[in-house]
């Protein structure tokens, strides 16, 4: 039974649920896109450079990746309201931290592990929560529009809010706005009622866990290590054999332990389904589609052009409108066009922008040579968010949605993750080679958008939802 009342008192109790939890997911997905116009501004501070930086915005969205599906799991142990309001506070201490660093290793420490442990602990409440509060299919899809829209535009809007602060106070007020924010997300979540868990409660998976993360942190690890040693043969291709291999013990443990009657930390069935795996595939290309090209541009901006943050932020301005007006319509959309269709189209405007991009920028263009590229690729990013969400989570039935929201968020965070990671190492190869390190990097995107627009050809007409056991 839906946990909203009818009239205007249930409009009221809705939005009492979902202004939190939307904020929420606004917050994280700023903080992983606001450092980007910040890059140059914070190197010169902390005395480092901007491939430091590149690996702090990449351990962000990593341990994010790497520890949301353990996330998940503690929600059914220890309650989806416990965990959201531990999650902003670790998330807040962390914030709070990286406003005060003196030097990278402390800001690392903040913004990468303690905003990223935080992240992992509130972001599946959110989507859980929005599942167990409303089970009619159209409401739940319309508050899933609103959440992944917060997490759309958190992304799209960081640049140019970050850039504005930046250069308006400095950098470290942008970490200091995140924790007022976060102080005013614990006030609201207090009206939140966490309906009751079950009386039997499923036993942690530790060891699937460490495995998880251990895989996904050295599988981007490697790629982030192209900085140094190039694509070439090298211990690059060592981390990431190494990181492929400690997935696959992962999915064998997780194998044995269902078979031997106990609870994985996610159970392999769930990999079995063809349209929730395209579905996983394009989440995971878009979110590395948007923060890979941000991080381009924005490295661009600033060490080819000398731009400032707040010019940074300003010239991603067309992307940020073409996610906000996206999102603004998903939901009519989605109730006049199959959610495949609306990820096709999103990835055929996104590589057309990018195409664009390519045909119309150069390091001495005029300023709207950017507009229409950027807007194309914002629009269609904006438009497959939600779709892609509805497909993977209206795949599988009630009693899966939580585990299955914890493999959602941890492979879009997983694309953000490569996202920049690939975009940076592109950036240093190309540059080192004599390439156009900017039409190189956009170029490589632009072929893993082409991956993605691959994929949502082939998700089913009708996708089928399948049994839990």
């Amino acid at each position: 039974m839906t946990r909203t009342v009818a009239g205007s008192r249930g409009v009221a109790s809705a939005g009492s649920v979902i202004l939190p939890l939307a904020l929420a997911q606004f917050i994280a997905s700023y903080a992983a896109s606001n450092m980007n116009v910040a890059i140059s501004t914070i190197a010169d501070d902390l005395d480092t450079d901007v491939a430091g930086i590149q690996t702090t915005i990449t351990l962000f969205t990593l341990t994010m990746a790497a520890l949301m599906i353990p996330g998940s799991k503690l929600t059914d142990i220890w309650g989806r309201k416990y965990c959201f309001i531990l999650g902003l506070l670790i998330y807040g201490a962390g914030a709070l931290l990286a406003a005060l660093a003196p030097g990278l290793a402390l800001l690392t420490v903040g913004y990468s592990l303690l905003e990223g442990v935080g992240s992992a602990l509130l972001i599946p409440p959110i989507y859980i929560l929005v599942t167990v509060f409303f089970d009619d299919l159209k409401t739940r899809a319309k508050w899933f529009g609103v959440v992944s829209g917060a997490a759309g535009l958190g992304a799209a809007a960081g640049p140019l809010i970050g850039g504005l602060i930046t250069s308006s106070v400095g950098w470290r007020a942008s970490f200091l706005l995140q924790v007022v924010v976060v102080a005013l997300i614990v006030f609201l979540a207090r009206r939140i009622d966490d309906p009751p868990l079950p009386a039997e409660r499923p036993r942690f998976d530790v060891l699937g866990a460490v495995l998880s993360a251990a895989g996904l942190f050295l599988v981007v690890f490697g790629v982030l290590q192209t900085n140094t040693y190039g694509w070439g043969l090298s211990r690059v291709w060592l981390y990431v054999a190494l990181g492929v291999l400690v997935l696959a013990g992962f999915f064998v443990h997780a194998r044995a332990r269902e078979r031997g009657g106990r609870t994985p930390l996610v159970s392999v069935r769930l990999f079995r389904n063809r349209t929730s795996n395209l579905g996983l595939v394009t989440q995971t290309v878009q979110w590395l589609v948007m923060q890979g090209s941000f991080f381009v541009i924005s490295v661009f901006l600033q060490q080819e052009r000398g731009y400032s943050a707040i010019q940074t932020g300003l010239m991603l301005v067309p992307a940020t409108v073409g996610v906000l007006l996206a999102s603004a319509m998903a939901q009519r959309m989605a109730s006049r066009h199959p959610q495949r269709l609306l990820i096709r189209g999103g990835f055929t405007l996104t590589v057309v922008g990018l195409a664009l991009l390519l045909a119309l920028s150069r390091q001495d263009s005029a300023v709207w040579t950017f507009a229409p590229g950027l807007f194309l690729m914002g629009f269609g990013i904006g438009a497959m968010l939600t779709a892609s969400v509805n497909v993977v989570q209206s795949a599988w039935p009630e009693e899966v949605q939580g585990d299955i929201s914890g493999v959602s968020r941890s492979v879009s965070n997983l694309g953000s993750s490569l996202g920049v990671a690939i975009a940076g190492s592109v950036i240093v190869a190309a540059t080192a080679g004599g390439n156009p390190p900017f039409l190189t990097a956009i170029l490589v995107v632009g072929c893993f958008a082409l991956v993605g627009w691959v994929a949502a050809l082939l998700l089913p007409r009708a996708p089928r939802r399948v049994p839990a056991t």
